[in-house]
């Protein structure tokens, strides 16, 4: 072993018959034994591995803002050179706890976490402090770096994202999570309804909605962003709206009595999708903060709701499919404003305009 080399406290495992090395490190050391280097680097690993500076700012946004409540995942690195186990035990629990040496003439390429890397980097910059933090690091040997490409490619590979409506049960800083979860919860329909795990809905469930396209219509109802604060007020025009509307959908409130089967109107209806609680989203977003205005919505019970009905060809229903692109979204929005009475907007009929033109 070299005079010179980084030292941390570490455990050893096995891997696919090989050893690997987990170490808790000081965050301030991060961006010193992870430069990284594009020149240094072959060209076909360092193509897979360009920054996308463009994360960065949120990454590093998250870290300043949540010194106290934060979490970061362990990177994983590759080493190519010399290292040196120095376990506490020859044998038993210690055999594997010791101290993990690695040359600094070693080269240390990070497999998966090279934007966590830079954000640590940037926040560490704007506040010391949080180079006391510590983040784990699983470390493999790969002499020659020949099998860090594979590894890159294996880690993106079989990485299980949780889905969108997942993410929001589960997201307790974002405020349009909150009120998604608020408005489910407190919306009778919306709470015997709404799907919370997955992205879509399966063929013969009993669930209507997604919890991520509730957050999708309130983020058009409100005309939030993700990072605006949303008050408690809004919060509760936003619950009052959806119930309005809930009272004036009849299948709505019969899926959620089971007095008709949720699959069969998935099957035949544009109001059991989520295109619907976009469109109404939009919709909702110009009369929200009129109430003398929601007395139109009664009409929604009046409306043609069926698939094959030819108010939403070519809006919701684009060659027999439920679409929800932002264009067929407004176009719907219209459609549904044109049903109840309530005046279109100069954009609008404009894009009601083009619509027809290109029919």
């Amino acid at each position: 072993m070299s005079d010179f080399f980084h030292s941390f406290s570490a455990v050893r495992g096995m891997q696919a018959g090989r050893a690997c090395y987990i170490a808790m490190c000081p965050m301030r050391i991060i961006p010193k034994i992870f430069v990284f280097n594009e020149d240094e680097v072959p060209a076909e690993i360092r193509a897979q591995r360009k920054l996308n500076k463009s994360r960065i700012p949120e990454m590093t946004n998250y870290l300043i803002d949540n010194q106290k409540d934060y979490t970061l995942s362990s990177l994983t690195a590759s080493i190519d050179g010399e290292t040196e186990f120095e376990a506490f035990s020859e044998e038993g629990v210690g055999a594997n706890i010791g101290t993990f040496k690695i040359s600094m003439d070693a080269t240390i390429l990070i497999n998966d976490g090279q934007h966590r890397r830079a954000a640590i980097e940037a926040a560490i910059n704007n506040d010391t402090e949080l180079g006391r933090d510590h983040i784990s690091v699983v470390f493999f040997l790969d002499d020659g770096l020949k099998r860090s490409q594979q590894m890159f490619a294996d880690l993106n590979k079989h990485a299980v994202r949780p889905s969108p409506s997942l993410s929001t049960l589960y997201d307790l800083r974002e405020e349009l999570s909150n009120i998604a979860r608020r408005v489910m919860n407190e919306v009778h329909i919306f709470s015997r309804l709404t799907e919370t795990e997955m992205t879509s809905i399966s063929n013969r469930s009993i669930k209507l909605f997604t919890l991520s396209s509730i957050k999708s219509a309130n983020k058009a109802l409100l005309k939030k962003g993700k990072n605006d604060q949303i008050s408690e007020d809004e919060i509760q025009s936003a619950i009052e709206f959806w119930k309005y509307i809930a009272s004036n959908i009849k299948d709505w409130n019969l899926a959620s009595e089971r007095q008709v089967n949720s699959w069969e109107l998935r099957e035949g209806y544009i109001h059991a999708h989520g295109v619907l609680l976009l469109s109404l989203g939009v919709l909702g977003s110009q009369i929200i903060n009129d109430k003398t205005k929601w007395v139109a919505l009664d009409k929604l019970s009046e409306i043609d709701w069926s698939r094959s009905s030819k108010l939403w060809k070519g809006r919701a229903v684009v060659n027999g499919r439920i679409t929800k692109s932002l264009t067929n979204v407004k176009l719907t929005a219209n459609q549904i404003k044109m049903q109840i009475g309530l005046k279109l907007t100069k954009a609008e009929k404009a894009l009601e305009q083009e619509f027809k033109d290109n029919a």
